[in-house]
């Protein structure tokens, strides 16, 4: 009884030991009321859109005004509408692909670190093969082969991200396998999906969490730039990679900044954001932090 206080003690301290260091960073905290209103208007897109996004509601590009707060685009469709829904579908873009990672790469480098031998071999010379494909060239290549769409895109993206967090779990089981605590598990006869799931997946969340940060805004940049090479969310659909598709030519860029400056901006304030985020988890949790 006693020592399950003393570990529920222990455990509220280190949460608020980690809530007080990142309460520290004021931009981290700025970026997560930030990043909380975004997907609060996100989710609330069908409601505060003051237009469909995909009717023609104006004339072709026309300039901000009481009407139209963003101006519309070269169809004529309402810009602040579109990017509502636009960062809807970039959000859950980065979020549902790095789900998609942190699951496989969590599952292969605990089954990896802890298990070792030949499994752990055949998983890091795939996990190695997959990390020498240039990156970039391994994501054009597996978005050319399948059909361009909003599934497609999370599933490519997930499956190509997952060998960083296979490599960075692999590396902390190492470590915790031969910990005391683990040591005493074994000798007491625990089955081992208690001792992965229950003892060492537990210490790995810190490193995961703030590893995943950095993976929701690469994701983000890559559907962005996939869908503004025509490869990634397909029109009518908006996302803000294809909000600047249309942006492409001197004089839109020049004389027309309302289509491309708005979702452009967006992109930045959130990848922006995320890192700020992930930076401060990364201090938060950081267990030689004052």
């Amino acid at each position: 009884m006693n020592r399950d206080k003393t570990i529920i003690s222990e455990d509220n301290t280190y949460r608020n030991t980690v809530m007080r260091r990142f309460l520290k960073h004021k931009l981290a905290v700025a970026s997560t009321v930030f990043l909380a209103i975004i997907l609060l208007c996100a989710l609330l897109a069908p409601v505060l859109s003051p237009y469909d996004p995909n009717k023609v509601v104006g004339g072709f590009s026309d300039p901000p005004s009481i009407k139209h707060l963003l101006g519309t685009d070269q169809v004529g469709r309402d810009v602040l509408s579109r990017m509502l829904y636009a960062v809807r579908i970039s959000l859950l873009v980065g979020f549902a692909a790095t789900a998609v990672s942190t699951v496989v790469g969590v599952v292969l480098g605990l089954v990896s670190g802890f298990f070792g031998g030949i499994l752990d071999m055949v998983i890091m010379r795939f996990t190695d093969m997959v990390m020498s494909f240039p990156y970039i060239l391994l994501v054009l290549v597996s978005a050319a082969i399948f059909r361009p769409g909003l599934l497609n895109i999370i599933l490519i993206l997930g499956f190509v991200d997952w060998p960083g967090i296979a490599r960075l779990v692999r590396g902390n089981v190492l470590s915790i396998r031969e910990m005391n605590f683990i040591q005493g598990d074994r000798v007491a006869g625990m089955p081992k999906h208690y001792i992965l799931f229950s003892e060492i997946l537990p210490n790995t969340v810190a490193p995961i969490l703030v590893y995943a940060t950095s993976v929701i805004a690469i994701s983000m940049l890559d559907e962005a730039a996939l869908s503004f090479l025509g490869m990634g969310i397909q029109p009518p659909q908006s996302s803000l990679g294809n909000m600047l598709n249309g942006a492409q030519s001197i004089s839109i860029l020049t004389s027309k900044p309302w289509l491309w400056v708005p979702p452009g901006l967006m992109i930045i304030l959130l990848v922006v954001s995320i890192n700020f985020i992930g930076d401060a988890l990364r201090d938060a949790f950081d267990p030689s932090g004052n």
